[in-house]
């Protein structure tokens, strides 16, 4: 499984209109499933973005995570992390998880998000979603377990 995490000052998801999820100051956190991702993978890529040290200290050292904060976590499912971009002009998604094994992760990664922590917020599995953010920094690591 793949993150792409952003500290945001605020970011927030919007399908047909209406926004579905939104957070204040905390992580973003674009999620990409491939073929031969599992529950295991994804308990401990949801454990690493929890805590990751990526906010700063009183000293102005990336020594805090986002449960040491008590920061927003926005969850949006993103298949286009998964590709293969290695080869050509156009990107290559053999390496992803079917649509029906991704959501399946997907949605077991918010509600496993929801019973730990309590600031959790998510974009909708195959919508048209549109995603707005202020990235605070820019602060942006990519994670894959």
């Amino acid at each position: 499984m793949i993150a792409l995490l952003q500290r945001v000052s605020h970011a927030s998801v919007e399908v047909d209109n209406t926004i579905v999820g939104e957070i204040g100051p905390g992580i973003l956190a674009l999620i990409g499933v491939e073929k031969n991702d599992s529950n295991e993978q994804m308990q401990r890529l949801l454990k690493k973005i929890l805590s990751y040290r990526i906010f700063t200290d009183e000293d102005d050292k990336m020594n805090l995570s986002l449960q040491d904060i008590n920061g927003g976590l926005l969850l949006v499912p993103q298949f286009t992390l998964a590709a293969d971009t290695r080869k050509g002009n156009r990107p290559s998604f053999s390496s992803a998880a079917t649509p029906a094994q991704a959501q399946q992760l997907f949605t077991e990664m918010v509600e496993q998000a929801h019973k730990n922590y309590q600031h959790v917020a998510s974009g909708q599995f195959a919508a048209d979603m549109k995603v707005s953010l202020l990235n605070d920094g820019p602060v942006t690591f990519w994670l894959q377990v």
